[in-house]
């Protein structure tokens, strides 16, 4: 059972940014996560935040420079079926494709998918963990198959978005609204590494919401990818995944983004990968360096170093495809 809490059904985004002042009022987009919380206990909450009568924050449409704005109340459904997203931004739209199950797809929406709790089971068991302000991270010394390779420091979850790595990758900008105005930051700029706090997993702060998701214009020849592996095909959350936005003229990459999912508690930029492409010809040999770069520094948990190997082998077979021998 839940416990009681007020309803609250805003008609502007200034409304809800005023509600959601509130640390114990929470918004409630597709509710897909939202509701597991609630069903679990997770976090107090006195009073749900429904944006469903703001219509402003949904649709994609093109932008004045020739990119595209997506609305944070998108759903999943919509940016893995839309036409221009497939033609402009076809890595976006395999990814939003690989989120859960179709039903979710169809609830969730694209700010929901970048703004979720983590699933780590510490923080969704019964358990005083780091994050819900306990002692200590659990995972460290417990069942941690699972959990991230890099940038733990603090709380060792993963975090669970698909979207997040490709907007990363394409350079997305995110439109926040809030009590103090509307601001933008670049997509990376949206995720709290534990470091710094381990108890929240974004920097929005008391009342801002994330309203609308900007993607600059596609480069010329530029190609997009997202691979995911998971346990289970139809319904769990990446154990590693890649996203790639890569530039290749006159067989030397001129460009190349890659940033990994199921890696770290946020979207995990692979920069010493960029680093040894760019500038290079895509021979065999350098896919199979830039694999091996991208795990330099690594620093698996007791059941996660097979997610080294794993995240080599599909780096390797998604930058293989581009490969013109």
């Amino acid at each position: 059972m839940f416990e009681d809490f007020a309803y609250a059904r805003p008609e502007s985004v200034a409304q809800a940014a005023q509600l959601l002042q509130d640390e114990t009022a929470h918004a409630l987009a597709g509710g897909s996560d939202l509701l597991g919380c609630l069903r679990e206990r997770i976090f107090p909450v006195k009073t749900i935040v429904s944006l469903s009568s703001l219509k402003e924050l949904r649709g994609i449409a093109r932008t004045a420079e020739g990119g595209l704005s997506l609305g944070a109340l998108t759903t999943l459904a919509e940016v893995a079926g839309s036409t221009e997203v497939q033609t402009l931004y076809p890595g976006l739209a395999q990814a939003a494709a690989e989120v859960a199950s179709p039903q979710l797809r169809n609830q969730g929406t694209l700010g929901g998918n970048l703004c979720q709790k983590t699933r780590c089971w510490y923080y969704r068991g019964d358990f005083d963990c780091l994050r819900k302000g306990g002692a200590s991270c659990l995972a460290v010394h417990g069942e941690n198959h699972l959990h991230c390779i890099f940038g733990g420091d603090a709380c060792y979850m993963v975090h669970p978005s698909d979207t997040a790595p490709m907007l990363q990758a394409l350079q997305a900008t995110v439109w926040v609204a809030g009590p103090a105005g509307d601001r933008s930051l670049p997509l990376e700029q949206l995720f709290m590494p534990p470091a710094q706090d381990p108890t929240r997993e974004t920097t929005l702060q008391p009342g801002e919401l994330v309203t609308h998701i900007h993607l600059p214009p596609p480069m010329a020849g530029q190609q997009t990818s997202y691979r995911k592996v998971r346990a289970r095909r139809s319904w769990d959350f990446a154990l590693a995944g890649v996203a790639l936005a890569v530039i290749i003229e006159d067989e030397i990459v001129t460009s190349c983004r890659m940033v990994l999912s199921g890696a770290a508690p946020f979207p995990w930029q692979a920069t010493q990968a960029e680093a040894l492409l760019t500038g290079a010809a895509l021979t065999r040999e350098r896919v199979r360096a830039a694999a091996s770069a991208a795990m330099q520094g690594a620093e698996p948990l007791t059941h996660n170093a097979y997610k080294i190997e794993l995240f080599k082998g599909i780096i390797q077979e998604e930058l293989a495809r581009l490969v013109r021998e």
